[in-house]
């Protein structure tokens, strides 16, 4: 059977150059059908698996959620066809959270899932109380209401390394090192977005600075601007703003590689058997969002975002304090020190296309 190395290495003597973008390259290390990191079945996710996420912390931050998602249907004055969107369900932990703190609602649910694998894994824990579609294309024509929510979506995107050379900005391309390894060649940009993104970059960085350009996502929230429904968008995930990935201190860029809870700059090591993963750039997604008729509603660190929504549920516990398992939860999701810091999270308003 073949191993994603000689998938690559195959893929690479067949092209002209010899040399690939490393978004192709991270593309198939993450989501070839049967040797991606992603691509043959959902990942165990938490101490059994090789990182955390709000999810895997327990089933508060989908109950946090379902809360604000059912303001937004009151709001909106309890329309019959809202529904719950969710991208990146992943094995439908999340869904199955909200779901639980919505009992007894008339919301429909429905997953964007491309992979049937995944959907088989969704399908087994969820039953019928979802429905799915393969891609945002098929929600061009509705629901006309709805909440669109993913967690740790765009950061699993596969992006274009670019490096400051001194003088321009050049790619960054894989190409064989030897009988086994892989290296990283600096190059020509491999396409005409790439070219126009990098015209914006700074030039008063210092020579090898690198940075990740992520045009599948900017290709991502064009589609979901060109979807049918109304309400709002909510996207948590690693980031930065562009400013700090510009700081010295992440000249390096920000992909990393996880396996067993453990973090390095081994990019082409072990491709297909290690999560791949990068902060995204919160400026220019929002930038890219407001240029399609997408408005920013609220930016923030986890943090500081989910302890506002959590008010309403605090409220409603009328002086009987959370057992100690939930604020327990309420605690890894908003600390500083935990994931209130590390990850941000936006809010978008999205008028009916």
């Amino acid at each position: 059977m073949s191993s994603l190395p000689s998938i690559l290495r195959e893929k690479l003597d067949t092209t002209p150059s010899g040399r690939l973008p490393f978004a192709e390259v991270m593309e198939l290390a993450l989501y070839h059908s049967e040797h991606g990191y992603y691509g043959a079945a959902p990942r165990k996710i938490g101490r059994q698996g090789d990182f955390f996420t709000s999810v895997s912390v327990g089933p508060l931050f989908g109950k946090l959620l379902a809360m604000y998602a059912l303001q937004e249907w009151l709001a909106l004055g309890e329309p019959e066809d809202f529904t719950l969107i969710e991208q990146g369900a992943h094995d439908g932990q999340l869904a199955e959270d909200i779901l639980t703190a919505l009992a007894g609602k008339p919301l429909r649910y429905l997953i964007v899932e491309p992979n049937p694998r995944y959907r088989e894994a969704q399908l087994k824990r969820l039953g019928d109380r979802v429905q799915w579609v393969e891609s945002l294309a098929a929600l061009k024509t509705g629901p006309k209401h709805g909440f669109f929510l993913c967690n740790e979506l765009p950061d699993a995107f596969p992006v274009h390394l670019v490096r400051w050379n001194g003088e321009r900005w050049e790619e960054l391309h894989v190409e064989a090192d030897g009988a086994e390894d892989f290296r990283l060649i600096p190059g020509d940009c491999s396409c005409e977005e790439l070219e126009a993104e990098v015209k914006h970059l700074p030039h008063d960085l210092e020579t090898g600075h690198t940075l990740e350009i992520n045009l599948a996502m900017l290709t991502w929230i064009r589609a979901l601007a060109q979807t049918a429904f109304q309400g709002h968008i909510f996207i948590a995930d690693y980031g930065l703003d562009a400013e700090e990935f510009h700081a010295d201190s992440r000249a390096d860029g920000t992909i990393r590689r996880y396996r067993q809870h453990q973090m390095d700059g081994h990019i082409l090591a072990d491709l297909g058997e290690c999560d791949l993963t990068t902060h995204i750039n919160f400026t220019r997604l929002i930038d890219e969002a407001a240029r399609h008729g997408l408005t920013q509603r609220e930016y923030d660190l986890q943090g500081r975002l989910l302890g506002r929504m959590a008010m309403a549920w605090i409220q409603s516990l009328e002086g009987s304090p959370p057992d100690a398992s939930t604020m327990r939860q309420f605690n890894s999701l908003t600390h500083p020190a935990l994931m209130g810091r590390s990850f941000r999270c936006l809010i978008l308003n999205k008028s009916a296309s």
